[in-house]
């Protein structure tokens, strides 16, 4: 059994509906942590459960790994969930958190889409047939120059306590580029590489739920993904993102 972009989208739609209610009514909201500074709401539990009971519907020969409710026991074939990327955004009434499911066949993503509920962006990719924003194909920015660039980032590797963190990485690249973004979404921030509204994206410790659609979306669109090295491949414990003109530029700065 198979399933269509649009029904994906629909089903990933439906659940940013859920994540909307309880987003517009945050008092009432539960929220507990994980870890020190890793959050989880509601509302993370709530649209897993929706999404894992729809895609298991239309796929039940598919297995299943969220990041609240863990991995099912058929991995080979997968759906790769995070209910809520920017869950502490979302707590706190911001607009830039995003729904994020991904397909894996035997390895390889197949099928991406990342929602922004508060900002009714979806964007998505099936492989080898492009990536979309609302609809509409998409490509990465032109820029050549890292001195003229926008570049995002980010630092789960602090929410961990890590003593090899993305600190000294980042004042080195800023001072090479004309713009910084911090914005709380990974699956977004890939997803804003594929829409040429940043140059370049990077982030270390992260999970596969945070960046497996994102980077399907960016490769989609005709950007480059590697680790921090070059080597090519989602690698969400050093994940880099370019346009590709800047992925030369940038290594050396990693």
């Amino acid at each position: 059994m198979s399933i269509s972009l649009a029904v994906l989208e629909e089903i990933v739609r439906q659940a940013g509906k859920i994540a909307l209610t309880h987003f517009n009514d945050l008092h009432q909201l539960a929220i507990n942590k994980k870890s020190p500074r890793d959050y989880v709401t509601a509302a993370d539990v709530e649209v897993e459960a929706f999404l894992q009971a729809q895609l298991l519907q239309h796929c039940p020969e598919y297995g299943f790994w969220g990041e609240e409710s863990g991995q099912s026991a058929n991995q080979a074939d997968r759906w790769i969930v995070d209910p809520i990327d920017g869950t502490h955004s979302f707590s706190k009434g911001q607009y830039f958190w995003s729904i994020s499911v991904a397909l894996e066949i035997g390895g390889e993503l197949t099928m991406g889409a990342v929602y922004a509920p508060a900002l009714d962006d979806f964007y998505c990719a099936e492989k080898g047939r492009g990536a979309f924003k609302n609809g509409k194909a998409i490509s990465v920015s032109p820029e050549t120059s890292l001195d003229n660039s926008m570049i995002a980032t980010g630092f789960a590797c602090l929410r961990s306590y890590l003593t090899e963190n993305n600190l000294e990485r980042f004042c080195r690249i800023a001072q090479k580029t004309a713009g910084q973004r911090r914005l709380g979404s990974a699956a977004m921030d890939l997803c804003l590489v594929a829409d040429g509204q940043v140059d370049a994206f990077w982030e270390q410790e992260l999970n596969l739920y945070d960046v497996a659609a994102g980077a399907l979306i960016a490769l989609e669109a005709g950007g480059t993904v590697t680790d921090f090295k070059g080597n090519a491949g989602i690698f969400p414990k050093q994940i880099l993102a370019t346009n590709g003109k800047l992925l030369g530029q940038l290594l050396p700065l990693m």
